[in-house]
């Protein structure tokens, strides 16, 4: 199954932006959904944004719609998650996954640290 390395995570200022990028080994539709999700500490990891691999339909939760954009490059086997208007309850470790069913995210990378400072 598909192994991912998160990276871009790091210090950014209120109102700033950040581009985190997911690299996927191996290819990426064998899966059927890539995320993001992020947690802080004591709390559960939350979904954030999607993307569907079959036609690149992408889905958001309310809290970043509009300030976050979930991409893919399938040449690359990457997936992106561009945050812009960072506030600092965007604070977290954002996590790269992938629902190879569809149902529920099940392979997921390692994390990486986005600090918003104030």
């Amino acid at each position: 199954q598909p192994q991912f390395v998160e990276s871009g995570g790091g210090l950014v200022q209120t109102g700033g932006s950040l581009r985190l990028s997911c690299a996927v080994s191996g290819s990426f539709f064998s899966v059927k959904l890539l995320g993001w999700f992020r947690q802080t500490p004591g709390k559960q990891r939350e979904y954030k944004a999607s993307v569907r691999t079959r036609d690149g339909t992408t889905y958001y939760t309310d809290s970043v719609k509009g300030r976050f954009i979930i991409s893919k490059d399938d040449a690359k086997n990457m997936v992106f998650l561009e945050m812009n208007s960072l506030k600092p309850e965007d604070a977290a470790v954002y996590y790269c996954a992938a629902s190879s069913q569809g149902i529920r995210y099940d392979i997921w990378g390692q994390g990486t640290q986005v600090t918003v400072s104030s």
